[in-house]
């Protein structure tokens, strides 16, 4: 079905068909549209923003572009078309036909799978609400705003599924996303990294490159799943997290760019002097790269998971892109974990099944990898000496079986007290962030960029990069 904006909550899920189910939602809509003022992005109620909004849910032509008040945009459901005859492509119910309705001895763990994705779409919002206030261009301004609507889609995605499927279970739980906040010390949101402050814009493009990277995979892992309503709202909003992905390495690769320049006009990659001239100087970008990408680690879970092999077995969450493999049901297939063992490592062969989280993890890798060769041959060509590299996955772990194991970021196990002495080398110290914080002033003139990084290549929707992306009142 095609998108009707013509309804009060816009979808392609015949939400007219079913009154209960209208009536529920609209229900829930105020209380979204307070949470959004009150937690949303700060101050910009009134800016009219070139945002994109979904027309439709196929490849070609999907968005349209316009001016429009945060407020006023209009969220929605949005699932990506049905595929005839398709089938559960993994687990123990390999090859039968996907659901259409959730089997009641998967209730739980299928809400709570939804819940928990849930629950990462208003945090992040929440963690970036400030950012606006020292955005380094309108054009950064308008992706910031552009994400955050697309968050809150998200949202509306997962309370979807929520109130349709698990009656007033579900929609007790549409009402928790809203009631948990990033870093309340009373509700925090589920996810360790959701409650991570982010108030600077070399965090903004740290967290988009490596934690939605994150949210990538895992919604690549949901689009496989056998509940077909769940498969379809994820196979969507996979075609709106790119754009988050691409602002993170896209900013990242401007910061770099800015810090080149400096460094080649001063012939000297010293810390100090770069960050005279006002730029961010490379330890300080690795350091910032160490946080961001070990907290992001951590969301894959555990190594070793019966929950994760659970979901793989019912057909609730396969890996991404299952059809690249051969085996896919993995019954008697087995994993080589390295696990912490007495100052050294030992291998560890666990069914294939408990490892899904490091399967998946693995993949994360070698996707964030691919952004790092890109920074690398920037300064390659620059003709210094010095490459961003990403830590060990044993590094900084809170999660998983070397989160009580410290270690540097090349995997070397040390002291928990040479750490604490030595930790201010590998993450940002509060002096990196004061620093950071301090470039952070706004800059809203059309094509202008503040001095800490440098302009896109190229502007939104063939627009020049000095259109005025938002208009502020």
């Amino acid at each position: 079905m095609s998108i009707d904006y013509n309804q009060r909550i816009p979808n392609n899920v015949d939400l007219a068909g079913d009154r209960a189910l209208q009536r529920a939602l609209e229900h829930w809509q105020p209380r979204f549209l307070d949470w959004w003022k009150e937690l949303g992005p700060s101050d910009f109620a009134a800016a009219d923003v070139y945002l994109r909004t979904a027309v439709g849910v196929d490849a070609a032509g999907w968005a349209s572009y316009g001016r429009v008040r945060m407020p006023d945009y209009r969220w929605g459901i949005f699932l990506a078309d049905a595929a005839s005859d398709r089938h559960i492509g993994f687990g123990d119910h390999l090859g039968e036909p996907v659901w259409q309705q959730v089997p009641g001895e998967y209730r739980s763990p299928l809400r709570r799978l939804i819940v928990t994705q849930g629950d990462t779409e208003p945090a992040s919002v929440e963690q970036q609400r400030m950012l606006g206030h020292c955005a380094p261009s309108l054009y950064d301004l308008r992706n910031l705003f552009q994400i955050n609507v697309e968050e809150g889609r998200h949202l509306w995605a997962m309370v979807y599924l929520l109130h349709a499927y698990f009656g007033r279970d579900g929609r007790e739980e549409a009402e928790e996303l809203l009631e948990r906040h990033s870093g309340d010390p009373d509700k925090p949101r589920i996810l360790g990294t959701f409650n991570e402050p982010i108030t600077d814009w070399l965090s903004l493009f740290m967290f988009t490159y490596f934690t939605d990277r994150d949210g990538k995979y895992q919604l690549k892992s949901l689009a496989e799943s056998a509940f077909d309503p769940l498969a379809r709202t994820t196979q969507f909003m996979l075609t709106e997290e790119a754009h988050h992905m691409f602002v993170g390495e896209t900013g990242l690769a401007r910061v770099l760019k800015r810090t080149l320049e400096v460094m080649t006009a001063q012939g000297s990659d010293d810390p100090a002097r770069v960050r005279g001239a006002g730029a961010i100087d490379l330890p300080t970008f690795q350091r910032y790269l160490n946080f961001w990408f070990s907290s992001s680690l951590d969301l894959f879970g555990s190594e070793v998971s019966s929950n994760a092999a659970s979901s793989f077995a019912s057909g609730l969450k396969g890996r991404p892109d299952e059809a690249q493999y051969t085996d896919h049901r993995c019954v008697d297939a087995s994993y080589e974990l390295a696990m912490p063992d007495a100052g050294g490592t030992r291998v560890e062969h666990v069914l294939m099944r408990n490892a899904m989280n490091e399967v998946l993890r693995t993949a994360y890798v070698r996707d964030c990898e691919l952004g790092l060769k890109r920074w690398n041959r920037l300064l390659e060509r620059s003709g210094f000496d010095v490459r961003v590299t990403l830590p060990s996955a044993r590094f900084n772990r809170a999660i998983g079986v070397w989160s009580a194991v410290r270690c540097d970021p090349s995997g070397a196990q040390l002291s928990a007290k040479e750490f604490e002495r030595r930790k201010d080398e590998w993450l940002p110290s509060a002096s990196d962030r004061a620093f950071v914080h301090g470039l952070m002033q706004r800059v809203v003139v059309p094509g202008r960029m503040a001095a800490w990084i440098a302009p896109p290549e190229r502007g939104i929707n063939n627009l020049a990069i000095d259109y005025e992306y938002v208009h502020l009142a």
